[in-house]
């Protein structure tokens, strides 16, 4: 079975230690991880992989909001957002900016682990699918095979590869660097001028759906649900 990495980010400690001992108890294939201040999540966030992040709203430091708003920079990891804040607004501006769920306090341990078991089996369901969407696009990994809308498209096997890369991560920011690596591997003879041109095929493969794959100027390439967002072009 799978292990689950949850990090929850919550500065009231009795939480923390009622989620952990409550989601332990629940079950042996969720491993909980901590952080008591809004920084020292966003850190964590950065340097370790996780499957799902419970995140507070009113943390000292940096506010979740802020923090789910570089999350949603570079992933699409589930997030269950936690607060006292019971207001429509609030909630309204949660999932504006892409939280998955909503949990008030104050909460039964019950719910949460209901949500979170949930939210992992939908995960887990689109992983084994071997089906990727993204906006107009959808990519079947078992069958090789690409589609806009209805419309069927056939990718030379390097933009094939680089739309699986791209789609694996959605919204997250691929160097030229990373995409040389992972696709051309140590192959000393290619630059990052490569990766611009198949880059440039790809968008054209796709037709309107290649607005989907935006330039970060000065960064690289990503890919989103919708055509025109992002920085660049």
């Amino acid at each position: 079975m799978k292990t689950y990495r949850i990090l929850l980010v919550e500065d009231d400690p009795q939480i923390r230690e009622g989620v952990e001992d409550y989601f332990s108890g629940r079950s042996q294939d969720l491993e909980i991880y901590s952080a008591g201040t809004g920084p020292e999540g966003l850190r964590m966030v950065r340097q370790e992989k996780y499957d799902m992040i419970l995140l507070d709203v009113m943390l000292p430091g940096l506010d979740g909001f802020s923090i789910l708003k570089e999350i949603r920079r570079s992933t699409d990891i589930p997030v269950i957002l936690i607060t006292a804040r019971t207001g429509e607004q609030d909630r309204l501006y949660g999932y504006e900016l892409g939280c998955d769920d909503y949990v008030c306090k104050p909460f039964l341990l019950a719910e949460l682990y209901a949500k979170v078991m949930a939210l992992l089996r939908r995960a887990k369901g689109e992983a084994l699918s071997g089906t990727l969407t993204c906006g107009d696009i959808t990519l079947d990994r078992r069958s090789m095979t690409v589609s806009v809308g209805s419309r069927r498209i056939d990718l030379a096997a390097k933009e094939y590869l680089l739309l699986v890369t791209l789609m694996e991560r959605k919204n997250w920011v691929f160097t030229r660097e990373m995409l040389l690596e992972k696709i051309w591997g140590e192959n000393l003879s290619v630059n990052d001028r490569v990766v611009d041109n198949h880059v440039k095929k790809l968008r054209k493969a796709l037709g309107e759906a290649g607005g989907q794959i935006r330039t970060v100027i000065s960064h690289g390439y990503k890919i989103t649900d919708r055509q025109g967002e992002g920085d660049g072009s």
